[in-house]
C-alpha cells in the first residue's frame, strides 16, 4: 500500500482547491464523455476506410492546406497540437506510406520540412467525403442549429481566443476542388 505521505500532490498553483459541485462535475465528465467517442469513432472510421489514424489525417489536411503543401517540422507540430517528438513518428510512418516526404529545411538546413507527396493528396482526397460524413453523423446530426452555434461559441471561450474554426481540421472534396487541386 502506497502511504499518503509519498504521494506527490499536484496544486496547479493554487493554495485550496475549488472543488467541482455535481452540476459541474456531471458537465465536466459529459464533456470528457462526448469527445471521447467521437474522436474515438472517426479514428475507427478513419481506420478502418482509409488505414490511417485521425492524428494521422489532421497532419496531411495541414500540409494540404500549407503553400506548396510542405511546413517545417516546428510549424507542423503547431499546427496539430503534437509534440516534435510525437509528429516526428507520425511523419516517419507517413513517409514509409509514401504519403509525406522529409527534406531539409531551404532557410535552415537544421531544420526539417514535411512535404504532402501526389500520393498523399491522393489519399487525402479519397478519405476526406467519408470523414467529414463522419464528421455530420457523430456532431452535427445530432445537434439544432442553436446547439451548433452554442458549441462555437463554447469552442471560442476554451481556446480564449486563439482562433477557433480558422484552420479547417476537416477537409471536404469540394474544399480541395474549390483550391484548384
Amino acid at each position: 500500500m502506497i502511504e499518503a505521505s509519498t504521494i506527490p500532490r499536484y496544486s496547479g498553483g493554487v493554495t485550496a482547491p475549488r472543488w467541482l459541485d455535481e452540476e459541474e462535475q456531471r458537465t465536466w465528465r459529459a464533456f470528457i464523455d462526448a469527445t471521447r467517442l467521437v474522436f474515438d469513432e472517426l479514428d475507427r472510421e478513419l481506420q478502418a476506410c482509409a488505414g490511417m489514424p485521425h492524428a494521422y489525417y489532421v497532419i496531411l489536411v495541414a500540409l494540404s492546406e500549407a503553400p506548396g503543401r510542405a511546413l517545417r517540422m516546428s510549424d507542423l507540430a503547431c499546427a496539430t497540437g503534437s509534440s516534435r517528438s510525437r509528429l516526428s513518428h507520425a511523419v516517419a510512418r507517413l513517409e514509409a506510406a509514401g504519403w509525406v516526404e522529409r527534406r531539409p529545411a531551404e532557410d535552415d538546413r537544421r531544420g526539417s520540412t514535411a512535404v504532402l507527396t501526389e500520393a498523399g493528396m491522393a489519399t487525402l482526397v479519397g478519405a476526406a467525403p467519408g470523414h467529414v460524413e463522419g464528421v455530420r453523423r457523430h456532431l452535427f446530426d445530432r445537434l439544432t442549429p442553436a446547439q451548433v452555434s452554442e458549441l462555437m461559441d463554447i469552442s471560442r471561450a476554451i481556446l480564449g481566443g486563439r482562433g477557433a474554426g480558422e484552420s479547417s481540421e476537416v477537409v471536404g472534396v469540394r474544399d480541395i476542388e474549390s483550391r484548384g487541386e
